[in-house]
């Protein structure tokens, strides 16, 4: 029997790692993670003791990007091994829509806009077969200073390697890949140029939707199952009071449908970070009236104005059920701020979303730990790639590998 070859990737904006844990799930080595977030650095230290990786993890650099001596601080750690794909996004909040809302004119002045500069400058030093860019919708409209900046970024990605600029191929809904969230995301691929037998498409077709969501059309739901819901995702979680802890060293998994069994363990394991965040009364009538009703926020204003929010600066999406029978939606890092748009569904916990509850419609592990305190936990989750969907991602890659093996 042929012995399977191993691949090498390179994370850069590495966050948590969720990009990388569904590259981990298919067997691939991890040379370097790059990421500026000290817990999020800890986090990705801790995952790889988790995958068998020894001592004081040198694999992970906690580095600014844009440091003029990061591509050799990178060399330094990946000693002259072979780079087969070279995955990461940059920070998403600089091309998100919200954030256009919340600060137009800092928009333009952002920095991190051109934090894609630095993705390109290391991806044509190490020139890896193939390369995976993950970002929000939002960077196909960004503008910066009058300029849309997709087209500088398809310009420069595309240098040296073969991309495409259909927003048909590149955008994907994480519900698509088994991932209990609607969660629409860039992808952007490419194939280096001189492999001549591999076009940009075969990637692109090795990303294998297994599901429909809410908004598929009925044309293109045949042979898929139907999307992952909230009550599949974390039904099976102990009730937690807000204000209180449920983790637990013993939580029998039962794992009882397919998702549970991607990232869980059946048996006795501990449940971990299911710590409920506090709630004043009057925020738990509103969940509990917006449950009981089927309502949203903005039909809670309307039909029941005493409990109107004493802020003005508050919209009808500021306070949103996530219901029982459909995916989540998508999980921001504003989840560290507050938790007000992923209430529970269920009317007597009337809260919002634990750590563990958030990871768990991120797809992430039972078993991930995630480090620091309980706002830079949300926030790695929300800033995360669904590691089911990078294993979608990751499957792909794979496959063009084992395709292109006599090339590299």
């Amino acid at each position: 029997m042929k012995k399977e070859k191993q691949y090498n990737f390179i994370d850069l904006f590495a966050g948590c790692g969720g990009l990388s844990e569904g590259f981990y799930r298919k067997g691939f080595n991890a040379l370097a993670h790059v990421e500026i977030d000290h817990w999020a650095c800890e986090t990705l230290k801790t995952r790889m003791r988790h995958y068998g990786y020894k001592g004081d993890i040198k694999e992970v650099l906690e580095q600014d990007i844009t440091d003029e001596n990061i591509i050799s601080k990178i060399e330094d750690v990946i000693q002259g091994k072979r780079v087969d794909v070279i995955i990461g996004g940059p920070p998403c909040q600089a091309y998100s829509t919200a954030g256009r809302v919340r600060d137009a004119v800092g928009m333009a002045t952002d920095p991190r806009n051109f934090l894609f500069e630095s993705y390109v400058k290391i991806l044509e030093h190490f020139r890896p077969p193939f390369f995976v860019f993950e970002n929000v919708t939002g960077v196909l409209s960004a503008m910066v200073n009058g300029k849309p900046i997709f087209p500088s970024i398809i310009k420069a990605l595309g240098k040296l390697y073969k991309v495409t600029d259909n927003a048909n191929m590149l955008i994907h809904n994480t519900a698509d890949y088994g991932v209990p969230q609607l969660r629409k995301r860039v992808i952007i691929m490419g194939v280096r140029k001189d492999i001549s037998d591999k076009k940009i498409e075969d990637l692109y077709n090795g990303v294998i939707k297994t599901h429909w969501n809410p908004e598929t059309p009925e044309t293109e739901r045949a042979n898929k199952k139907i999307y992952v819901s909230v009550k599949q995702a974390i039904g099976d979680l102990p009730p937690v009071e807000p204000g209180k802890d449920g983790s637990t060293k013993e939580f029998l998994y039962k794992c009882d449908n397919d998702f549970l069994a991607r990232i869980g363990e059946k048996g006795v394991h501990p449940l971990l970070d299911h710590i409920a965040r506090k709630h004043n009364d009057l925020d738990r009538e509103r969940f509990r009236v917006m449950i009981k009703n089927n309502w949203t926020f903005g039909q809670l204003r309307r039909e029941m104005p005493q409990y109107e929010h004493e802020h003005a600066r508050v919209f009808d999406n500021s306070y949103v059920v996530q219901w029982w029978d459909l995916p989540s939606k998508t999980i921001l890092a504003h989840i560290h701020k507050d938790g007000f748009q992923y209430i529970h569904p269920d009317y007597n916990q009337a809260r919002t979303f634990t750590v563990r509850e958030a990871a768990r419609i991120q797809s992430f592990p039972d078993d991930f730990v995630f480090e620091g305190a309980r706002g830079e936990k949300f926030k790695q989750i929300g800033n995360a790639v669904p590691p089911l969907f990078a294993e979608a991602l990751a499957t792909s890659i794979k496959n063009n590998l084992d395709d292109i093996q006599n090339d590299i």
